[in-house]
């Protein structure tokens, strides 16, 4: 198997252990699960499938951001305890990841779970140097690790847009330089706090998914993703922060999904312009949601369509009338080895469907379920 690696910039052998560990990142959960998180999620599901094909044991850890500003954000407006708005909307999005046919997660932990573990991991951070204390927060100071950039390799004006745009804060006057990062914050008013040795606070962003990704699965992941806005600046502090402290390498191969659009705008909950999952389900069946999604290379950005749910159902139909079978099997196995290409597989299961061979193994490799 060939993928792109996001720090390498290239298609690389990704070659796994037997136990193939894998971090991706889950959702805030204050809203429901759009198409923009079934992509990314489906495309995890997917590799999980072919590596399980090929004999790997597949464990895969799917955080849940239950604290963080937008998720406060969204239960100050409604009037609710940011908890209770968590709960109902990680149901909903569960409901969805059942419903599409992905596979269980080998464990879903909550950031809020883990409040004792991220002090330890922050005391960590502060006692080999590569933090500090200003304002009552803690940063992390990008100063004292030279690999800094080694996963989104941008220069330093990108960086800080992107740090500005996502939740950063290149701003903030208690930061020794721009670029530096939180990781134990005060709380504001109405916001959860906890306890800690540098005074009463929440957690940044960042630090979260490292010592969830630590604590589920070692000290090395063998592959960690989610979508392409996640690689900086989370991704990238994520790696810094935990090779700081452990002095090993974070991540073996970074795997990122692409954007969708609509109407040739990127989804995003700021533009108002999802479409979500729930709502696609009261009318189409499952199956053609997830076969007009993985038809789309998890690579490349592409723009929704209701176009793409009725080929989906015709394309579903000829399959199905072709039986059970093995199919195109071969051209999907090396499709799915080729960087993940499932048009590529779908275009092989075309071809033995419309010659009358049965597709289902080919069909349950991209989880479609043809019964």
């Amino acid at each position: 198997m060939r993928l792109y690696d996001t720090a390498r910039q290239e298609v690389v052998a990704f070659e796994p252990p037997p136990l193939v560990t894998m971090y991706t990142c889950g959702i805030t959960p204050y809203d429901s699960t759009h198409l923009g998180h079934a992509a990314t999620y489906l495309a995890y599901d997917v590799l999980q499938r072919r590596l399980r094909d090929l004999g790997h044991e597949t464990r895969v850890v799917r955080n849940i951001t239950d604290v963080d500003d937008p998720l406060l954000d969204k239960a100050r407006q409604l009037g609710v305890h940011y908890l209770d708005l968590a709960g109902a909307e990680t149901a909903r999005f569960q409901g969805d990841m059942r419903d599409l046919a992905t596979l269980p997660v080998f464990s879903e932990p909550r950031a809020t779970s883990a409040i004792a573990d991220i002090r330890g991991f922050i005391g960590m951070v502060l006692d080999v140097g590569h933090a500090y204390q200003a304002g009552g927060s803690v940063y992390f100071d990008v100063s004292t690790f030279p690999r800094f950039g080694q996963v989104a390799h941008l220069d330093e004006a990108t960086m800080l847009a992107q740090a500005a745009d996502r939740g950063g804060n290149p701003d903030d006057p208690h930061k020794r330089q721009p670029l530096d990062f939180v990781l134990w914050q005060p709380s504001g008013a109405g916001e959860p706090a906890w306890d800690s040795l540098w005074g009463s606070g929440r957690p940044g962003w960042h630090i979260e998914c490292s010592t969830l990704a630590l604590r589920e699965l070692g000290t090395t992941i063998d592959l960690h993703g989610g979508g392409c806005d996640l690689i900086f600046p989370h991704h990238e502090c994520e790696a810094a922060q935990s090779e700081a402290v452990t002095k090993e390498p974070f991540v073996r191969h970074w795997m990122h999904t692409a954007m969708v659009g609509l109407d040739g705008t990127k989804m995003s909950k700021s533009l108002g312009n999802l479409v979500f999952v729930s709502d696609l389900l009261k009318d189409w069946e499952a199956m053609v949601i997830r076969l007009a999604i993985v038809g789309q290379h998890y690579r490349v950005d592409w723009d929704w369509t209701d176009a793409l749910l009725a080929a989906a159902a015709a394309r579903l139909d000829l399959w199905r009338s072709a039986g059970p079978g093995e199919g195109g099997l071969d051209g999907v196995r090396a499709a799915l080895d080729d960087d993940l290409d499932t048009p590529g597989a779908i275009a092989a299961l075309d071809d033995a469907a419309s010659s009358g061979r049965g597709v289902s193994a080919g069909a349950a490799l991209l989880g479609i379920d043809l019964r």
